[in-house]
């Protein structure tokens, strides 16, 4: 386990990069007091945070104070969903606006010695969209979408500025040997030895409250796909870990060969962790504390009024390097995890608040997912929408004003496990295991309202509504 940390302040010393940052700065910038007509935009996204991770969600084993005062500061859905059950095709639907059966990256490909699959020059994300739209459009944490220089990389995509983890397989380690600036390869000082020094997500979170303050004359769009609480389980031996450590009993996660910080690592794999629990709980712990100084530094700089911050997860909660789902029910009690299609897979926390515009203390059972995203920050932008997209603007529903389309159905496919593909048409849930290998293989069917675990089939009972979904599947899939 690592004992200390080389602190953030001594990184930004180190590099010069991020010279002007620090967790609550106390800088007092002058703005324009012309009113504008475009709000800031902040979408925060954890990496692998299931449902009920989080205390408005039903977390009863810790706490996250900072986002639970977000949600009674806004609004709270209850019934919204990931892009995919995996990291790289969630991003590239919550990026686009359509779903995985049309989104360009559709699984975790690999690409050369690092990074991903790139997704083509001409996809439309939305921060093309919204940098047509003057916006400022900064990204900060785990990219996993294209290798720098590739057309997939973020800056061929839309963003200005990009500071974090090009490739999501590098972003296994927090504390990784380098990270990128744009396309300059930044090395992480102390990070060659062992025990490491550099907490990788702790300097992209600093630098992210630098563009906040750089920018905060202009518009500006700010993604924070944040790499927390994905595997591997470590964090700084710091007060947020010794608030947990001794709080659960803890079965100790040994890893193989190679897994291990040293010369033999390899990156790809999982540390071993004496107290897995505390330090998931940790892991949650800090990325609360993150939104929270997220939060206070748009307040410090007079802009909450004029700020969207949206909070969302990439998919459902992982089992890896050690993680205890069942312990902390992260699933929220839903069937499945991380990889799955059942609603414990892809059903996601969602807030969003917005001072003076969201109603406060709001809750929504509205159906939405990763593709509304697109729609809904082009509206608030003022920028037109694509008209080929699978996404309804959320705007209605978060300000609560005139009518909310609704979706006719929702569809993900899955192309790992043999296959996967699945179907919300309102309360009703069809999922087909073994797709790829047999595409005719039987739909599953439940009643979410009345059946929200998903542990009654009734495929058997309704064959017209299974028929109406067969067509829907049928159309919507890309192999």
């Amino acid at each position: 386990m690592i004992r200390k940390s080389h602190t953030r302040r001594q990184f930004l010393k180190t590099t010069g990069l991020l010279a002007a940052a620090s967790a609550l700065p106390c800088l007092k910038g002058s703005r324009n007091d012309v009113r504008r007509l475009q709000p800031n935009i902040i979408y925060i996204l954890a990496d692998d945070l299931g449902y009920g991770d989080l205390s408005c969600y039903g977390q009863n084993k810790f706490s996250t104070p900072n986002l639970d005062q977000l949600a009674r500061s806004g609004i709270r859905f209850t019934h919204h969903s990931a892009g995919s059950t995996v990291c790289a095709p969630s991003r590239s639907v919550l990026l686009t606006g359509l779903h995985t059966g049309r989104t360009p990256i559709k699984g975790n490909k690999e690409y050369e010695t690092e990074g991903q699959q790139p997704m083509p020059e001409s996809t439309v994300t939305v921060a093309k969209l919204l940098r047509q739209a003057g916006y400022r459009t900064g990204a900060f944490g785990k990219w996993g979408l294209g290798f720098v220089g590739t057309d997939g990389d973020p800056n061929a995509q839309g963003f200005d500025e990009f500071f974090g983890y090009n490739c999501q397989r590098q972003a296994h380690r927090h504390y990784p040997s380098h990270l990128w600036y744009n396309h300059k390869k930044i090395t992480l000082e102390g990070n060659d030895q062992n025990p490491p020094l550099t907490y990788a997500p702790d300097v992209i979170h600093e630098k992210a409250l630098e563009f906040i303050e750089t920018n905060r004359e202009h518009p500006f769009f700010l993604y924070l796909p944040y790499t927390l609480p994905h595997a591997e389980l470590i964090v700084p031996d710091d007060d947020i870990l010794r608030k947990y450590k001794g709080t659960f009993e803890e079965k100790p996660y040994i890893a193989d060969e190679g897994s291990d910080y040293g010369a033999d690592m390899i990156v790809a794999k999982y540390c071993s962790q004496e107290t897995p629990r505390a330090v998931y709980a940790a892991m949650v712990d800090r990325l609360d504390c993150y939104v929270g100084e997220v939060v206070a530094k748009i307040a410090e700089l007079n802009l909450s009024s004029q700020t969207l911050i949206m909070f969302s997860s990439d998919n459902g909660p992982h089992q890896e390097g050690g993680a205890d789902p069942q312990f902390f029910n992260s699933n929220g009690g839903l069937r499945g995890h991380k990889r799955d299609l059942y609603e414990g897979g892809i059903r996601v926390p969602f807030i969003a608040s917005w001072p003076g515009h969201i109603p406060v203390g709001n809750n929504s059972d509205h159906i939405s997912a990763f593709w509304d995203i697109l729609p809904t920050f082009a509206e608030l932008a003022g920028v037109k929408t694509p008209s080929a997209i699978d996404g309804i603007s959320l705007v209605p529903t978060l300000m609560n004003r005139g009518n909310q389309r609704e979706h006719d159905y929702l569809y993900w496919e899955f192309h790992e496990w043999g296959g996967r593909v699945a179907v919300r048409k309102g309360n009703w849930k069809a999922v087909r295991l073994n797709a790829l290998v047999e595409p005719q293989h039987s739909l599953e069917l439940y009643n979410l309202n009345d059946d929200p675990h998903e542990q009654h089939d009734v495929a058997k009972d309704h064959p017209d509504l299974v028929k109406e979904i067969e067509a829907i599947i049928n159309r919507e899939k890309s192999f």
